[in-house]
């Protein structure tokens, strides 16, 4: 069974940071590009940032370059999303998401991925 587990959500100033993890468990993680999305009350969800299994390259939407970074610990089949300066956009739940073929050009396209996790809430006060 594919699991994928994330954590490190919560409140928080604005400025200030997190840094949340996905666990992926049930398949093979070296084979599969892992997204960050996340989706605000009342809209729909977005792609955060992404890597890409194929290549090892990274890619982030416009509104986070420079804040945020995805990183990846093989050894422990994580992902992580380290989020500083950290604004009252970008509360949201955040989920994490597997695919084969994930990663690429449409990198932020939901209908890309085939597991998710269940969210994980963050919230940036102001």
């Amino acid at each position: 069974e594919v699991q994928l587990v994330e954590s490190g959500g919560g409140l928080v100033q604005a400025g200030g940071s997190l840094r949340l993890s996905c666990v992926v468990s049930g398949l093979s993680f070296d084979d599969y590009s892992i997204a960050w999305f996340r989706q605000a009350p009342g809209k729909e969800r977005e792609g955060v940032s992404c890597m890409d299994s194929s290549d090892g390259t990274t890619a982030y939407a416009d509104s986070v370059i420079g804040r945020f970074t995805i990183s990846s610990d093989n050894a422990k089949n994580t992902v992580y999303l380290q989020m500083n300066n950290l604004k009252p956009e970008d509360t949201a739940v955040y989920y994490c998401a597997a695919d084969i073929l994930g990663g690429g050009k449409f990198w932020a396209t939901t209908k890309l991925y085939t597991y998710w996790g269940q969210g994980t809430q963050v919230t940036v006060s102001s």
